[in-house]
């Protein structure tokens, strides 16, 4: 056990119960949210797909109407088929404005200082990951989304929609793979969230091209059918005026039903971030209200900082880079001048160092009482030692000197 300390001393804390129970009330509306927006997103991918497919399905039965009417009026397809070229050259023009938004999205997430574990495939083998596909049904990666952007046409992705499915697949497999509690894990789920924000603000602009593309397959559709022998039934103009009309009234419900989605998800995100604000709003309110560290207080953090393992030792220095970016521990030894710090860093610090202290004394505490590693343990582990002997997956220990 270890020996007390100013850390572990409790604070008084009679004057901040209403802070603590709103910062309470809070987390539960984030956690609310996050469910939210999570089932809406998954709905949002079923639709699209459903559609996809529908799309799919009228698009080979334009193709046959044409193909059809090429055999026995061959001078009858002049007119649809300068339309269709027009119609793919716009979409062709508006799916190239989707890609280049998306590859900025993209681009942003891959910059982002912890994509670097999703840049390049799984080294299984290097990594000894011998259960990893065993695991994972597709591996993905960031290099291989950008090959096959960069495909030729009919090798590549053939919308937007393709390309965010892997991206998400991407940070699905790390969390699938990796416990809640690995650095991996908590990188990808934060990847996901922000990947998600940005898509949820494209998603208006990929809604109203699937409609257009389902809308204009459709409309040639009838116009090819309409300059050749339809059969005896739709020759009409009733029965003509009809087809259209039902066509068009389940075009509105579609476009209703992708608005519907679109705007539910946009609103969950936007409520994400005001509770987001809210909450470090009110911690600011809560370290405010919270004394300074003594000289002997700090004096005990630099000391316990140096009992964490590699992992907490660069999520605490973490958290000095949040609140502090003219604090950047890049360099292979770090001084950390706790005197220079803000209380409200200091506060966060101290807590995190509390806790993680916690966490590690339970995981040794567990080891000696039970010898025996359960195979996820021992999983876990051997990656993490992996990590430690490649220069690529966990840089070299830090040396800490605090101030």
């Amino acid at each position: 056990m270890m020996d007390a300390d100013p850390l572990s001393q409790p604070e008084p804390r009679d004057y901040l119960e209403p802070f603590r129970v709103s910062v309470h009330q809070i987390l539960n509306r984030v956690n609310q949210c996050l469910v939210q927006l999570e089932k809406q997103v998954t709905e949002v991918e079923q639709f699209y797909e459903s559609t996809d497919n529908i799309q799919g399905n009228n698009s080979k039965g334009g193709s046959l109407v044409k193909e059809k009417g090429r055999e026995k009026h061959p001078t009858g397809t002049k007119k649809p088929m300068q339309d269709a070229s027009h119609t793919e050259a716009a979409a062709a023009k508006r799916m190239q404005e989707l890609m280049r938004q998306f590859s900025t999205i993209l681009r942003q997430i891959t910059q982002h200082k912890w994509a670097w574990p999703f840049l390049d495939p799984v080294d299984v083998e290097g990594l000894r990951l011998h259960d990893y596909y065993e695991v994972i049904d597709k591996p993905m990666d960031f290099s291989t989304i950008k090959s096959k952007m960069e495909a030729k046409e009919g090798q590549g992705y053939n919308n937007v929609r393709e390309i965010y499915a892997d991206v998400r697949l991407i940070f699905k497999n790390a969390m699938k793979y990796n416990n809640e509690k690995h650095d991996v894990h908590v990188m990808a789920k934060t990847l996901l969230e922000k990947f998600e924000e940005k898509w949820l603000q494209l998603l208006p602009k990929v809604a109203e091209e699937n409609l257009r593309g389902a809308f204009s397959t459709l409309f040639l559709t009838l116009e090819s059918a309409n300059s050749q022998h339809l059969p005896q039934k739709f020759k009409t103009c009733r029965e003509k005026r009809q087809l259209e009309e039902e066509a068009q009234a389940q075009l509105d419900i579609q476009l209703a039903q992708e608005t519907t989605y679109a705007n539910k998800a946009k609103d969950i995100s936007t409520e994400l971030y005001e509770v987001d604000m809210q909450l470090k709003s009110l911690k600011e309110m809560v370290i405010q209200k919270c004394r300074k560290l003594s000289t002997q207080e700090k004096k005990m953090l630099g000391v316990t900082l140096g009992k964490l393992s590699l992992e907490n030792l660069y999520r605490a220095l973490d958290v000095v880079a949040e609140t502090n970016p003219i604090f950047q521990p890049t360099g292979d030894e770090v001084d950390l001048d706790l005197d220079a710090q803000s209380d409200y860093t200091l506060w966060r610090l101290k807590a995190f160092v509390k806790d993680a202290l916690e966490e590690q004394e339970k995981v040794d505490e567990g080891a000696a009482v039970n010898p025996n590693d359960n195979p996820d343990d021992k999983r876990n582990k051997k990656r993490r030692d992996s990590g430690d002997s490649s220069g690529k997956t966990n840089p070299k220990r830090k040396k800490l000197s605090a101030l």
